[in-house]
């Protein structure tokens, strides 16, 4: 992943680790994800978001790609398979940064 910040790395070694506190930790305090038309905002509420997500459902993630679209935000190009429906999919996972930390996430 070229020009990518270290807090979207520490990010997604987090989440193929499961480690949800790690993960929670990557966003600003007000940090927020926005998943499957939901958001979540704060580190609490992304632990649970991120625990429930595993807990659903049993996956792989292959980042394919990464690109800096601004100053401050970053598309990272996933590709997912597991026992979800259809059990594939790619997805571009859109990070924010702000003072090296993970201000929002919108994954679509």
């Amino acid at each position: 992943m070229s020009a990518t910040p270290d807090v979207i790395a520490h990010y997604l070694q987090a989440a193929d680790e499961k480690d949800f506190q790690a993960l929670a930790a990557c966003f600003t305090e007000d940090g927020s994800v926005v998943d499957e038309g939901k958001t979540y905002v704060g580190h609490d509420a992304i632990r649970r978001w991120r625990e429930g997500t595993v807990a659903q459902w049993t996956y792989t993630t292959t980042v394919t790609g990464t690109e800096q679209v601004t100053g401050d935000r970053y598309d990272v190009a996933v590709h997912l398979e597991g026992d979800f429906p259809g059990g594939e999919v790619d997805l571009t996972q859109t990070f924010t940064v702000s003072d090296r930390l993970i201000r929002r996430l919108v994954i679509g």
